[in-house]
């Protein structure tokens, strides 16, 4: 008999912005589809109509697709399974839903929402579960339809059986509830709205999902899941229950640790395969379990369930920033560059300025390349180079750091002969062999060295005492002087001449 394509589903509901935990989850499923040789799909679970919204469908489906999780099935990519929104397959629901009653596995539960609160009060009294006492378990079937056909309010409750309910966890291993712990689970609200555990479970059957992998928030929900499955008589998939992801005080990830949704990611400048890296290591590792830097394919290739663990993942932003300074200086340096371009322009460095222009992109690149070893994301970039294209001479000098190495009697030395090197230069750019040769002449005219010899200068030229190196700096700095830019680059001749006048 020919084996079952491994079928994966990610499965979001479209209330709000694509974050760690979900994103993590779409990831390991579509490393297990694409590892196995099986299939990826996209399933909408739209069901909340109050909360669901199509700007939030649209997001989630482009931040998708620039972590590279194109799916193989789901919204535009038809298939055989469609529709994959939940909203448009409430007809397939209803037709089930008759189906249990009228097999008699699911009941008509007629007490009110008052009556449930005082059962569940009695309960919490005499510290029993609260579960569903199955009160209307017992209605006579033609006694219940009768009343649901005067217009008695109704939910649907499935029947549990009187065994456990068990299934196989490829993180946790065998897991088995008592049946008595479930309770008679509500399928259909009395407002007629499917609940969320029984369309999952309806659409992973009818889309054939063989493996169902998910946040380990869903553990409580599957004894009800199985239960269903068995009350159609389909077979239980395979379950792997992903560990909670925290944040460096072990609290359950959110919004008070920092970004959490992949949205923010990309805005800040973080690079996809560092993210889809990053990703993988939050609960998963490789055989061996030393190797951190994975391309795509070579997740794919090592990518098992089996190397999931059941213990909850730190999210580590000096681990996410150290993945992103690698991918950014393996990655094309024009890419980056296009990137980057964004950033500077709202922060007014390139206002107005067109990006098809060669010139200007290529010093921007020349200034990419100058920064990158100092930058954990791409939007830091402007913050940094910022010095390039304005300095403030008094915010420079005004600074602690600054005033205690420019108040030295030999940095008064070391500024005026720059000074004069550079006034008596002939006109032209200057280049870094004649900054270095300046330099040396300096060292031996006044006997600075190391520190005192060249933080008076780099804060002439940067209104800092630590940054780039000279021999990359000064001509960076002399050729975006003659751009044509918005901002106006000064040369190393102006910023001298402005910072020894101001």
């Amino acid at each position: 008999m020919k084996a079952q394509k491994t079928r994966v589903r990610f499965a979001p509901s479209p209330t709000g912005l694509l974050h760690v935990g979900n994103a993590r989850t779409a990831l390991y499923n579509w490393l297990f589809a694409r590892h196995t040789g099986g299939e990826f799909l996209l399933r909408i679970e739209d069901t909340d109509l109050d909360r669901s919204e199509v700007k939030h469908e649209a997001q989630l489906m482009e931040d998708l697709r620039w972590l590279g999780l194109e799916w193989d099935e789901g919204p535009g990519v038809p298939g055989p399974h469609a529709p994959y929104r939940q909203s448009e397959r409430l007809g397939i629901y209803r037709e089930h839903t008759e189906r249990l009653l009228r097999e008699g596995k699911a009941y008509r539960c007629f007490c009110t929402a008052e009556e449930l609160e005082a059962e569940r009060a009695r309960a919490v009294a005499a510290h029993r579960p609260q579960v569903y006492s199955g009160k209307c378990r017992g209605i006579d079937r033609e006694e219940s339809a009768k009343r649901a056909a005067l217009g008695e309010a109704f939910a649907v409750r499935l029947r549990i059986p009187e065994h456990a309910l068990r299934f196989h966890d490829i993180v946790r291993g065998e897991v088995e509830f008592a049946s008595e712990t479930v309770s008679d689970p509500i399928l259909v609200r009395s407002s007629g709205v499917p609940v969320y555990n029984y369309v999952v479970t309806v659409d992973d059957a009818l889309m054939e999902i063989t493996h169902v992998i998910r946040g380990d928030d869903h553990l409580s929900n599957t004894p009800k899941q199985v239960a269903i499955y068995e009350a159609f008589g389909w077979k239980v998939p395979e379950f792997a229950h992903l560990s909670t992801i925290l944040g460096s005080d072990r609290e359950r990830l959110s919004k008070r640790h920092g970004a959490t949704s992949i949205a923010s990611f990309r805005e800040m400048g973080i690079l996809p395969e560092a993210l889809v890296n990053y990703l993988a290591l939050l609960g998963w590792g490789a055989e061996g379990g030393t190797r951190e830097t994975f391309t795509e394919d070579e997740l794919t290739k090592e990518f098992k369930l089996e190397r999931v663990t059941a213990s909850p993942a730190v999210f580590d932003w000096a681990k996410l920033h150290w993945l992103n300074r690698h991918y950014m200086k393996s990655a094309e340096i024009a890419r980056l560059a296009e990137l980057a371009w964004p950033y500077f322009e709202k922060a007014g460095l390139l206002a107005g300025q067109d990006a098809a222009d060669q010139k200007v992109a290529a010093w921007l690149e020349a200034l990419l390349a100058v920064f990158l070893p100092s930058l954990d994301q791409l939007d830091q970039l402007p913050a940094k180079a910022e010095f390039v294209f304005r300095m403030d001479v008094a915010a420079a000098k005004a600074d602690p750091e600054n005033a205690a190495v420019l108040g030295t009697e030999i940095a008064g030395k070391v500024l005026a002969a720059f000074a004069a090197r550079v006034s008596a230069a002939a006109p032209g750019a200057v280049t870094a062999e004649q900054f270095k040769a300046w330099m040396n002449e300096i060292k031996t005219e006044t006997g600075a060295k190391g520190k005192d010899l060249f933080h008076p200068v780099r804060i002439a030229l940067t209104g800092a005492h630590s940054g780039p190196e000279f021999d990359k700096l000064i001509p960076m700095i002399e050729a975006g002087s003659v751009l044509e830019m918005p901002v106006y680059v000064e040369s190393v001749r102006e910023r001298v001449e402005r910072f020894v006048r101001e």
